[in-house]
Protein backbone atom coordinates (compact mmCIF):
# COMPACT_ATOMS: atom_id res chain seq x y z
CA UNK A 1 0.00 0.00 0.00
CA UNK A 2 1.81 3.09 -0.80
CA UNK A 3 1.76 6.72 1.15
CA UNK A 4 -1.20 8.30 -0.67
CA UNK A 5 -3.48 5.69 0.60
CA UNK A 6 -2.38 5.03 3.89
CA UNK A 7 -2.65 8.95 4.81
CA UNK A 8 -6.26 8.83 2.94
CA UNK A 9 -7.37 5.72 5.13
CA UNK A 10 -5.43 7.37 8.46
CA UNK A 11 -7.30 11.07 7.82
CA UNK A 12 -10.37 8.71 7.76
CA UNK A 13 -10.02 6.94 10.90
CA UNK A 14 -8.59 9.80 12.34
CA UNK A 15 -11.74 12.15 11.50
CA UNK A 16 -14.35 9.28 12.16
CA UNK A 17 -12.83 9.27 15.68
CA UNK A 18 -13.11 12.15 16.30
CA UNK A 19 -16.98 12.04 15.01
CA UNK A 20 -17.69 9.29 16.61
CA UNK A 21 -17.54 10.25 19.92
CA UNK A 22 -18.19 13.32 19.92
CA UNK A 23 -21.87 11.91 18.66
CA UNK A 24 -22.74 9.71 20.93
CA UNK A 25 -21.47 11.93 23.18
CA UNK A 26 -23.59 14.93 22.42
CA UNK A 27 -26.48 12.51 21.50
CA UNK A 28 -26.49 10.12 24.09
CA UNK A 29 -27.30 13.25 26.90
CA UNK A 30 -29.21 14.99 24.43
CA UNK A 31 -31.65 12.20 24.07
CA UNK A 32 -31.36 11.58 27.92
CA UNK A 33 -33.00 14.78 28.06
CA UNK A 34 -35.29 14.93 25.48
CA UNK A 35 -37.05 11.25 26.97
CA UNK A 36 -36.70 12.17 30.92
CA UNK A 37 -37.28 16.53 31.21
CA UNK A 38 -41.08 15.39 30.88
CA UNK A 39 -40.87 12.44 33.27
CA UNK A 40 -38.90 14.92 35.64
CA UNK A 41 -41.17 17.73 34.84
CA UNK A 42 -44.31 16.10 35.54
CA UNK A 43 -43.41 13.91 38.55
CA UNK A 44 -40.83 16.98 40.10
CA UNK A 45 -41.94 19.87 39.08
CA UNK A 46 -45.62 18.94 39.16
CA UNK A 47 -46.26 19.82 35.25
CA UNK A 48 -49.15 19.26 33.26
CA UNK A 49 -49.28 17.62 30.24
CA UNK A 50 -50.05 20.54 28.44
CA UNK A 51 -46.63 22.29 30.37
CA UNK A 52 -45.01 19.37 29.58
CA UNK A 53 -45.56 19.53 26.17
CA UNK A 54 -44.50 23.60 25.75
CA UNK A 55 -41.53 22.67 27.42
CA UNK A 56 -40.78 19.97 24.68
CA UNK A 57 -41.44 22.63 22.22
CA UNK A 58 -39.32 25.11 23.96
CA UNK A 59 -36.48 22.49 23.83
CA UNK A 60 -37.01 21.85 20.00
CA UNK A 61 -37.69 25.89 19.38
CA UNK A 62 -34.21 26.54 20.71
CA UNK A 63 -32.54 23.72 18.45
CA UNK A 64 -34.81 25.32 15.77
CA UNK A 65 -33.47 28.69 15.81
CA UNK A 66 -29.78 28.51 15.99
CA UNK A 67 -30.10 25.51 13.23
CA UNK A 68 -32.26 27.87 10.98
CA UNK A 69 -30.98 31.25 11.37
CA UNK A 70 -27.32 30.95 12.65
CA UNK A 71 -25.70 28.08 11.44
CA UNK A 72 -26.93 27.76 8.32
CA UNK A 73 -25.48 31.62 7.82
CA UNK A 74 -22.42 31.56 9.13
CA UNK A 75 -19.34 30.94 7.60
CA UNK A 76 -17.07 28.19 8.47
CA UNK A 77 -14.66 29.80 10.83
CA UNK A 78 -17.86 31.91 12.51
CA UNK A 79 -19.55 28.05 13.04
CA UNK A 80 -16.13 26.26 14.37
CA UNK A 81 -16.11 28.88 17.51
CA UNK A 82 -20.16 28.38 17.93
CA UNK A 83 -19.60 24.37 17.54
CA UNK A 84 -16.92 24.18 20.48
CA UNK A 85 -18.86 27.18 22.70
CA UNK A 86 -21.94 24.99 22.10
CA UNK A 87 -20.51 22.32 23.50
CA UNK A 88 -19.26 23.76 26.76
CA UNK A 89 -22.31 25.59 26.98
CA UNK A 90 -24.60 22.43 26.59
CA UNK A 91 -22.00 20.75 29.58
CA UNK A 92 -23.03 23.77 31.77
CA UNK A 93 -26.78 23.03 31.18
CA UNK A 94 -26.77 19.41 32.02
CA UNK A 95 -25.74 20.40 35.21
CA UNK A 96 -28.25 23.11 35.94
CA UNK A 97 -31.23 21.14 35.25
CA UNK A 98 -30.40 19.15 38.16
CA UNK A 99 -30.81 22.50 40.87
CA UNK A 100 -33.51 23.73 38.20
CA UNK A 101 -37.29 25.10 39.50
CA UNK A 102 -40.56 25.67 37.46
CA UNK A 103 -38.90 28.95 36.35
CA UNK A 104 -35.35 28.06 35.80
CA UNK A 105 -36.10 24.98 33.83
CA UNK A 106 -37.45 26.91 31.14
CA UNK A 107 -34.27 29.08 30.42
CA UNK A 108 -32.08 25.96 30.92
CA UNK A 109 -34.24 24.03 28.39
CA UNK A 110 -33.93 26.77 25.60
CA UNK A 111 -29.73 27.32 25.93
CA UNK A 112 -29.77 23.56 25.92
CA UNK A 113 -32.10 23.76 22.39
CA UNK A 114 -29.78 26.52 21.32
CA UNK A 115 -26.69 24.39 21.71
CA UNK A 116 -27.65 21.80 20.64
CA UNK A 117 -29.02 23.64 17.11
CA UNK A 118 -25.05 24.56 16.65
CA UNK A 119 -23.87 20.78 17.38
CA UNK A 120 -25.45 18.24 15.28
CA UNK A 121 -25.85 19.87 12.00
CA UNK A 122 -21.96 20.05 11.58
CA UNK A 123 -21.24 16.81 12.51
CA UNK A 124 -23.66 15.87 10.07
CA UNK A 125 -21.61 18.22 7.58
CA UNK A 126 -18.05 16.94 8.61
CA UNK A 127 -19.24 13.13 7.97
CA UNK A 128 -20.10 14.01 4.48
CA UNK A 129 -16.87 15.48 4.32
CA UNK A 130 -15.14 12.87 1.86
CA UNK A 131 -14.91 13.44 -1.90
CA UNK A 132 -15.51 9.68 -3.14
CA UNK A 133 -19.37 8.85 -2.49
CA UNK A 134 -18.95 5.43 -1.42
CA UNK A 135 -16.32 6.55 1.50
CA UNK A 136 -18.56 9.60 2.04
CA UNK A 137 -21.79 7.21 2.29
CA UNK A 138 -19.68 4.96 4.69
CA UNK A 139 -19.21 7.44 6.80
CA UNK A 140 -22.47 8.71 6.87
CA UNK A 141 -23.58 5.07 7.19
CA UNK A 142 -20.75 4.58 10.49
CA UNK A 143 -22.19 8.26 11.54
CA UNK A 144 -26.02 7.25 11.62
CA UNK A 145 -24.60 3.59 13.49
CA UNK A 146 -23.11 5.84 16.23
CA UNK A 147 -26.51 8.21 16.53
CA UNK A 148 -28.03 4.75 17.43
CA UNK A 149 -25.67 3.67 20.09
CA UNK A 150 -26.29 6.91 21.67
CA UNK A 151 -29.58 6.92 21.27
CA UNK A 152 -29.27 3.08 23.04
CA UNK A 153 -27.24 4.57 26.06
CA UNK A 154 -28.91 7.79 26.62
CA UNK A 155 -32.58 5.72 28.19
CA UNK A 156 -29.91 2.55 29.10
CA UNK A 157 -27.87 4.52 31.69
CA UNK A 158 -31.25 6.34 32.54
CA UNK A 159 -32.90 3.57 33.33
CA UNK A 160 -29.63 1.75 35.43
CA UNK A 161 -29.65 5.26 37.46
CA UNK A 162 -33.20 6.04 38.17
CA UNK A 163 -33.04 2.53 40.12
CA UNK A 164 -30.83 3.48 42.85
CA UNK A 165 -31.59 7.62 42.19
CA UNK A 166 -33.88 10.27 41.86
CA UNK A 167 -34.78 11.78 38.24
CA UNK A 168 -33.21 15.15 39.22
CA UNK A 169 -29.92 13.34 39.83
CA UNK A 170 -29.87 11.29 36.48
CA UNK A 171 -28.82 14.67 34.83
CA UNK A 172 -25.83 14.83 36.73
CA UNK A 173 -24.48 11.38 35.38
CA UNK A 174 -24.35 12.70 32.12
CA UNK A 175 -22.02 15.57 32.57
CA UNK A 176 -18.98 13.55 32.02
CA UNK A 177 -20.37 13.09 28.23
CA UNK A 178 -20.69 16.67 27.61
CA UNK A 179 -16.73 17.12 29.26
CA UNK A 180 -15.75 14.34 26.83
CA UNK A 181 -17.69 16.67 23.61
CA UNK A 182 -16.25 19.78 24.85
CA UNK A 183 -12.52 18.73 24.72
CA UNK A 184 -12.45 16.79 21.42
CA UNK A 185 -14.95 19.98 19.88
CA UNK A 186 -11.93 21.69 18.42
CA UNK A 187 -10.38 18.70 16.40
CA UNK A 188 -14.14 18.78 14.27
CA UNK A 189 -13.09 19.34 10.80
CA UNK A 190 -15.16 22.38 9.32
CA UNK A 191 -14.87 22.97 5.27
CA UNK A 192 -14.34 25.77 3.01
CA UNK A 193 -17.68 27.21 1.98
CA UNK A 194 -18.29 29.45 -1.12
CA UNK A 195 -19.87 33.13 -0.33
CA UNK A 196 -22.78 31.35 -2.93
CA UNK A 197 -24.35 29.20 -0.14
CA UNK A 198 -26.82 31.72 0.96
CA UNK A 199 -28.48 31.21 -2.52
CA UNK A 200 -28.13 27.78 -2.32
CA UNK A 201 -31.88 26.56 -3.86
CA UNK A 202 -32.84 23.61 -1.46
CA UNK A 203 -36.52 23.58 -0.93
CA UNK A 204 -36.56 23.36 -4.93
CA UNK A 205 -34.31 20.14 -4.83
CA UNK A 206 -35.99 17.06 -5.33
CA UNK A 207 -33.68 14.97 -3.80
CA UNK A 208 -34.37 17.62 -0.46
CA UNK A 209 -38.05 17.36 -0.78
CA UNK A 210 -37.54 13.38 -0.48
CA UNK A 211 -35.85 13.23 2.33
CA UNK A 212 -38.27 15.72 4.19
CA UNK A 213 -41.30 13.97 3.63
CA UNK A 214 -39.36 10.81 4.86
CA UNK A 215 -38.63 12.41 8.05
CA UNK A 216 -41.95 14.28 8.52
CA UNK A 217 -43.77 10.77 7.93
CA UNK A 218 -41.12 9.37 11.15
CA UNK A 219 -40.95 12.34 13.57
CA UNK A 220 -44.50 13.47 13.90
CA UNK A 221 -44.87 10.24 15.84
CA UNK A 222 -41.52 10.51 17.38
CA UNK A 223 -42.07 13.81 18.84
CA UNK A 224 -45.30 12.58 20.66
CA UNK A 225 -43.46 9.18 21.81
CA UNK A 226 -40.69 11.43 23.63
CA UNK A 227 -42.76 14.03 24.77
CA UNK A 228 -45.92 11.96 26.29
CA UNK A 229 -44.69 7.66 25.75
CA UNK A 230 -43.61 7.70 28.57
CA UNK A 231 -45.74 9.40 30.94
CA UNK A 232 -48.09 7.11 29.06
CA UNK A 233 -46.67 3.99 30.38
CA UNK A 234 -45.89 5.31 34.03
CA UNK A 235 -49.54 6.58 34.31
CA UNK A 236 -51.55 4.09 32.66
CA UNK A 237 -49.43 1.01 32.40
CA UNK A 238 -48.13 2.00 35.65
CA UNK A 239 -44.35 1.22 35.28
CA UNK A 240 -41.98 2.48 37.21
CA UNK A 241 -39.80 5.27 36.01
CA UNK A 242 -36.64 3.13 35.44
CA UNK A 243 -38.25 0.73 33.56
CA UNK A 244 -40.36 3.38 31.43
CA UNK A 245 -36.77 4.29 29.98
CA UNK A 246 -35.84 0.88 29.31
CA UNK A 247 -39.01 0.55 26.94
CA UNK A 248 -37.29 3.42 24.78
CA UNK A 249 -33.92 1.44 24.94
CA UNK A 250 -35.25 -1.27 23.34
CA UNK A 251 -37.02 1.02 20.97
CA UNK A 252 -33.51 2.34 19.78
CA UNK A 253 -32.14 -1.17 20.03
CA UNK A 254 -33.89 -2.06 17.32
CA UNK A 255 -33.13 1.35 15.51
CA UNK A 256 -30.14 0.36 15.98
CA UNK A 257 -30.39 -2.91 14.30
CA UNK A 258 -31.77 -1.45 10.90
CA UNK A 259 -28.79 0.97 10.62
CA UNK A 260 -26.58 -1.71 11.48
CA UNK A 261 -28.23 -3.65 8.37
CA UNK A 262 -28.14 -0.39 6.22
CA UNK A 263 -24.30 -0.46 6.89
CA UNK A 264 -23.82 -3.64 5.50
CA UNK A 265 -26.59 -3.19 2.52
CA UNK A 266 -26.10 0.26 1.67
CA UNK A 267 -29.45 1.77 -0.23
CA UNK A 268 -28.93 2.37 -3.69
CA UNK A 269 -32.81 2.89 -4.20
CA UNK A 270 -33.74 5.14 -1.54
CA UNK A 271 -37.65 4.80 -2.31
CA UNK A 272 -37.58 1.07 -1.63
CA UNK A 273 -35.80 2.18 1.64
CA UNK A 274 -38.18 4.89 2.62
CA UNK A 275 -41.45 3.92 1.42
CA UNK A 276 -41.05 0.36 3.54
CA UNK A 277 -39.93 2.40 6.40
CA UNK A 278 -43.40 4.37 5.91
CA UNK A 279 -45.65 1.75 5.76
CA UNK A 280 -44.01 0.16 8.56
CA UNK A 281 -44.21 3.04 10.84
CA UNK A 282 -48.29 3.46 10.05
CA UNK A 283 -48.57 -0.36 11.29
CA UNK A 284 -46.67 0.31 14.56
CA UNK A 285 -48.76 4.03 14.84
CA UNK A 286 -51.90 1.50 14.71
CA UNK A 287 -50.14 -1.09 17.29
CA UNK A 288 -49.79 2.48 19.76
CA UNK A 289 -53.46 2.91 19.04
CA UNK A 290 -54.12 -0.56 20.24
CA UNK A 291 -51.68 -0.90 23.13
CA UNK A 292 -54.24 -1.41 26.06
CA UNK A 293 -51.41 -3.39 28.42
CA UNK A 294 -47.44 -3.54 28.46
CA UNK A 295 -47.18 -6.43 26.47
CA UNK A 296 -48.84 -4.80 22.96
CA UNK A 297 -46.74 -1.23 23.71
CA UNK A 298 -43.65 -2.71 24.20
CA UNK A 299 -44.15 -4.51 20.80
CA UNK A 300 -45.31 -1.48 18.85
CA UNK A 301 -42.21 0.31 20.19
CA UNK A 302 -40.20 -2.52 18.57
CA UNK A 303 -41.69 -2.21 15.14
CA UNK A 304 -41.78 2.00 15.17
CA UNK A 305 -37.67 1.36 16.61
CA UNK A 306 -37.04 0.06 12.56
CA UNK A 307 -38.39 3.07 10.46
CA UNK A 308 -36.74 5.05 13.27
CA UNK A 309 -33.17 3.55 12.38
CA UNK A 310 -34.41 3.54 8.52
CA UNK A 311 -35.74 7.27 7.50
CA UNK A 312 -33.11 9.42 8.95
CA UNK A 313 -29.96 8.22 7.36
CA UNK A 314 -31.73 7.12 4.19
CA UNK A 315 -32.81 11.03 4.31
CA UNK A 316 -29.21 12.53 5.20
CA UNK A 317 -27.75 10.05 2.35
CA UNK A 318 -30.29 11.49 -0.34
CA UNK A 319 -29.73 15.04 0.95
CA UNK A 320 -25.38 14.07 0.29
CA UNK A 321 -26.12 12.94 -3.02
CA UNK A 322 -28.08 15.84 -4.02
CA UNK A 323 -26.16 18.82 -3.09
CA UNK A 324 -21.76 19.54 -3.55
CA UNK A 325 -19.93 19.62 -1.05
CA UNK A 326 -20.28 23.35 -0.84
CA UNK A 327 -23.73 23.42 -0.75
CA UNK A 328 -24.64 21.05 2.00
CA UNK A 329 -23.96 22.59 5.55
CA UNK A 330 -26.58 24.92 4.51
CA UNK A 331 -28.90 21.58 3.05
CA UNK A 332 -28.10 20.00 6.71
CA UNK A 333 -28.61 22.68 8.79
CA UNK A 334 -32.47 23.41 6.50
CA UNK A 335 -33.41 19.26 6.98
CA UNK A 336 -32.82 19.79 10.97
CA UNK A 337 -34.56 23.05 11.11
CA UNK A 338 -37.35 21.35 9.78
CA UNK A 339 -36.68 18.28 12.32
CA UNK A 340 -37.00 20.39 14.79
CA UNK A 341 -40.13 22.45 13.53
CA UNK A 342 -42.11 18.97 14.33
CA UNK A 343 -40.43 19.17 17.62
CA UNK A 344 -41.59 22.36 18.20
CA UNK A 345 -45.15 21.66 16.99
CA UNK A 346 -46.29 18.09 18.01
CA UNK A 347 -45.68 18.38 21.60
CA UNK A 348 -47.50 21.39 22.10
CA UNK A 349 -50.71 20.23 20.11
CA UNK A 350 -50.25 16.39 21.40
CA UNK A 351 -50.52 17.85 24.78
CA UNK A 352 -53.71 19.93 24.42
CA UNK A 353 -55.20 16.87 21.95
CA UNK A 354 -54.10 14.15 24.52
CA UNK A 355 -55.98 16.49 27.14
CA UNK A 356 -59.52 15.36 25.35
CA UNK A 357 -58.98 12.14 22.90
CA UNK A 358 -55.92 10.65 24.87
CA UNK A 359 -52.60 9.30 23.57
CA UNK A 360 -53.39 6.25 22.10
CA UNK A 361 -56.17 7.68 19.93
CA UNK A 362 -54.07 10.43 18.54
CA UNK A 363 -52.07 7.54 16.94
CA UNK A 364 -55.29 6.64 15.05
CA UNK A 365 -55.44 9.98 13.85
CA UNK A 366 -51.73 10.11 12.61
CA UNK A 367 -51.82 7.44 10.93
CA UNK A 368 -53.41 8.32 7.33
CA UNK A 369 -51.43 11.46 7.53
CA UNK A 370 -48.48 8.81 7.14
CA UNK A 371 -49.96 7.35 4.29
CA UNK A 372 -50.53 10.88 2.56
CA UNK A 373 -46.53 11.84 3.21
CA UNK A 374 -45.76 8.18 1.44
CA UNK A 375 -47.53 9.13 -1.56
CA UNK A 376 -45.77 13.07 -1.57
CA UNK A 377 -42.83 10.88 -1.04
CA UNK A 378 -42.96 8.78 -4.02
CA UNK A 379 -44.08 11.35 -6.21
CA UNK A 380 -41.46 13.51 -5.16
CA UNK A 381 -38.52 10.23 -6.26
CA UNK A 382 -40.64 10.09 -9.84
CA UNK A 383 -39.73 13.69 -10.50
CA UNK A 384 -36.35 13.05 -10.92
CA UNK A 385 -37.96 11.21 -13.76
CA UNK A 386 -37.79 7.15 -12.43
CA UNK A 387 -37.29 6.52 -9.00
CA UNK A 388 -34.00 4.76 -8.87
CA UNK A 389 -32.36 8.12 -10.65
CA UNK A 390 -31.61 9.66 -7.30
CA UNK A 391 -29.61 6.70 -6.32
CA UNK A 392 -27.18 7.63 -9.60
CA UNK A 393 -26.92 11.29 -8.99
Amino acid sequence: MDKSKLSMYGSFIYTMIIILVITISVRSSNNMIMTDISLFSKYVLNFSQFEVGILESVLAFGTFFTTSFINSRSGSNTRRYLFISANIGYTIMLALIHFSNFITIWIIIIFSGFSFGLIMPNIITAAGLFNDRKTRERALSIYTISLSISLILGPTIASFVLRYFPIGDAFLFFVPFGIISSALSPFLRFPEEKKSNAHVKVFSNNGFMAAVFGILSYNIIFAVLTAFGGIFARSQLHVSLSLANTIFAVFFLFSFASRLYMSFRPPRDLWHYLGTAMMITFIGSILIFLSSDLFIYLIAYIILGIPHGVTYPTSIISISRSFDESSRNVANSYFFSVMMSIGIIMPILGGYIIKYIGFRTLFLYIAPLIIVLMVLTFITFKKTQNIKSIALN
